[in-house]
């Protein structure tokens, strides 16, 4: 084997031939004594890991599932062996927009908030949802679960308006008709009774600087949320926003981004964020030395994730008060054809979670693995994965979900043990109902 062809390929995560003994000369059982690269990959496997400038979402969307997340197990593990890999990659400029109803407002993240304040005098009145995507849209995968969960805050957001118009319309309408029912007044009936607020959406496109794999490794998590939380402050100072309304979402690295952001957000104000939501939080492959690194639970009032591709893109470590796994801990869920589609999984469920009357699409319940969920077929304590998470459950949950759209298998008509028969705003909802 020629190492220096090994290093040539594995570029900055190099650091395989290096594992010795520690200066003491002491045993331990700490990653300084994990086996070599030799010893666990064969020659060849070493060999055939492209070079982190090489791999990218096209290249994992061309492998089976298998493949990518057998190869993306491989390119971490080698990452990790002396933990002495360095992040060294912090975006300067972060794309970022404001859809609107008619398209959307792009610009930056440093222009952004001169943008809102022309264009949107009464932003941030109510809800505001800032979503921090983790890979790059030329992906047709990454851009279609993207434009899902816009679409579906959209609905949600506008469903509010239709809803306020439709009772205007039912009391002029009752008026002039006090006997009569109309099927527009059947409509209006429909609409008042589903759980919708007023809000804003902002995407803050991470993931558009995210080219490759080397980037993505070696993005600076800490500094790069540093740089979001310190933004998050001015857009609440400026633009006169109770933070309290802010639901931050990431997806997978941007998670743990967004879990720095609020961090920072909290050290700048001493206040914390509501709520932080992870999509398939990444693992980490770059960490600065002596700095606790990701999304968890402490970040926000309530920080929940969705783990779709735990042994792909993913990451097997718990990283909320809640952590949700989809079919169980697995390299991906039914349908998944790749580690792409796998990881965006999450946002879809997140998404379809969000549209206006599928709020409890999917039920889950206590438990660590698939098969426990089996045995006791599906019984438990339940849950809502989505944006009807319950801000009192901690612990892992499993669920079931179909393969193709709608995913979400709805709850069973019959009464059940559920940890909240009503549902209030995410903003509000900290109570247990029966």
């Amino acid at each position: 084997m020629n190492p220096l062809k090994v290093l040539s390929l594995l570029a900055l995560m190099a650091v395989a031939a290096m594992a010795g003994k520690p200066a003491t000369g002491r045993m331990d059982n700490s990653v300084s004594q994990a086996l070599k690269p030799t010893e666990w990959l064969s020659v060849s496997e070493l060999q055939a890991i492209p070079s982190v400038d090489d791999l990218t979402v096209e290249r994992l969307e061309n492998m089976s599932l298998e493949k990518g997340a057998e190869l993306l197990q491989q390119v971490y593990h080698l990452s990790q062996i002396k933990h002495n890999v360095e992040p060294n990659f912090v975006p300067q400029q972060i794309p970022a927009y404001v859809p609107l109803s008619n398209g959307r407002e792009s610009t930056n993240l440093n222009q952004l908030i001169p943008t809102l304040k022309n264009k949107k005098s009464n932003f941030g009145q109510d809800e505001v949802t800032i979503i921090v995507t983790g890979l790059p849209q030329t992906s047709q995968t990454v851009a279609k679960a993207n434009r899902k969960l816009v679409q579906a805050y959209m609905q949600r957001y506008n469903l509010q308006e239709q809803k306020q118009n439709a009772l205007k319309y039912d009391y002029e309408d009752k008026t002039n008709n006090k006997n009569e029912r109309t099927s527009s007044e059947e409509d209006s009936q429909e609409i008042s009774n589903s759980n919708t607020r007023n809000g804003d959406v902002i995407v803050i496109d991470l993931g558009s600087q995210l080219t490759n794999y080397k980037r993505y490794a070696m993005l600076d998590i800490e500094k790069t949320g540093a740089k979001i939380g310190k933004w998050l402050v001015q857009l609440v100072n400026e633009m006169e926003i109770p933070f309290e309304t802010i639901h931050l979402i990431g997806q997978n690295v941007g998670s743990h981004v967004a879990g720095a952001a609020a961090q920072e957000f909290t050290r700048l104000t001493g206040q914390k964020l509501r709520r932080v939501t992870g999509l398939d939080p990444s693992k980490i492959v770059s960490k600065s030395r002596n700095t606790l690194t990701g999304l968890a639970r402490g970040d926000a009032e309530f920080v929940d994730a969705i783990h779709t591709s735990v042994f792909g893109m993913g990451t097997p470590i718990r990283s909320g008060d809640v952590d949700f796994y989809p079919n169980g801990p697995s390299a991906g869920v039914p349908g998944a054809e790749n580690v792409i589609e796998a990881a965006m999984r999450a946002t879809r469920y997140f998404a379809e979670s969000v549209r206006p009357g599928n709020e409890r699409s999917f039920p889950a319940v206590p438990a660590n693995s698939l098969q426990q969920y089996k045995q006791n077929n599906g019984i438990g304590k339940r849950a809502y994965m989505g944006i009807d998470t319950p801000y009192d459950i901690t612990g892992d949950y499993i669920l079931q979900v179909n393969p193709k759209s709608p995913f979400g298998r709805n709850a069973p008509a019959q009464k059940q043990n559920s940890y909240h028969g009503v549902h209030q705003s995410w903003i509000t909802s900290n109570k247990d109902y029966e």
